[in-house]
């Protein structure tokens, strides 16, 4: 079976318990361009993450876009999610794989390591993410990758980029423009007064790629 490409904007959910907020400013993602979600929760109250992540599901079928859970591939298992994200000290790809299927996307983080993506993509991962690419608030003190990684993973591997860490719609261009297929982006959606506007923002730069494509490519 066919599988959905992982591209463009990647919404990055914060860690909330007030899921009518989560559900609020997802839709408004969503509505602004954003074509995956990834539930990112490390709450030990499952109930809990299994309503929000069921209902984001719902949000995202809505708009055609993907859910990826970040980490927790039972839950991925049991509400028919996308996809999962795994880090350092998840499963590996292939047993990930075996646990969900032909059909799921498995995206792994490769931090500042060209090398890792290289064994993710030979393990049968279907994305690798790299960053911290500038600060980030949600973690300080994660790695720092520069932007060349971006474009020595461009010529080496064969599958979806994602570039995260610090993202914004000021800084997110020369990512895209280094080969970043997708940015994958918390704070600058969710922390901000307008999730809409600014997701919009991000998709501009994701339009203004393909038109520039278009133009390349033309006669």
């Amino acid at each position: 079976m066919s599988r959905k490409r992982i591209e463009h904007l990647y919404a990055v959910t914060p860690e909330v318990s007030d899921s009518d907020w989560l559900y609020e400013r997802a839709g408004a993602v969503l509505a602004g361009g954003a074509r995956v979600i990834q539930y990112r929760s490390k709450s030990g109250d499952l109930r809990l993450r299994r309503e929000q992540a069921h209902r984001l599901l719902e949000l995202c079928r809505a708009r055609a876009a993907l859910l990826i859970v970040n980490d927790d591939v039972a839950l991925a298992r049991e509400m028919g999610a996308d996809g999962v994200h795994l880090g350092r000290t998840d499963m590996s790809p292939a047993t990930a794989r075996a646990v969900l299927g032909d059909a799921a996307l498995i995206g792994v983080s490769c931090y500042d390591s060209l090398a890792l993506a290289q064994i993710a993509q030979e393990a049968g991962a279907d994305y690798v993410a790299f960053g911290s690419f500038f600060r980030s608030s949600v973690k300080p003190d994660a790695v720092r990758a520069p932007v060349e990684l971006l474009r020595a993973a461009r010529a080496a591997l064969d599958l979806p980029i994602v570039a995260i860490g610090g993202i914004t719609a000021e800084n997110g261009r020369a990512l895209i423009e280094a080969g970043a297929d997708a940015l994958a982006v918390m704070s600058a959606l969710f922390q901000v007064p307008d999730s809409l506007a600014a997701a919009r923002a991000f998709a501009a730069l994701f339009d203004a790629r393909e038109r520039s494509m278009r133009v390349a490519c033309s006669p």
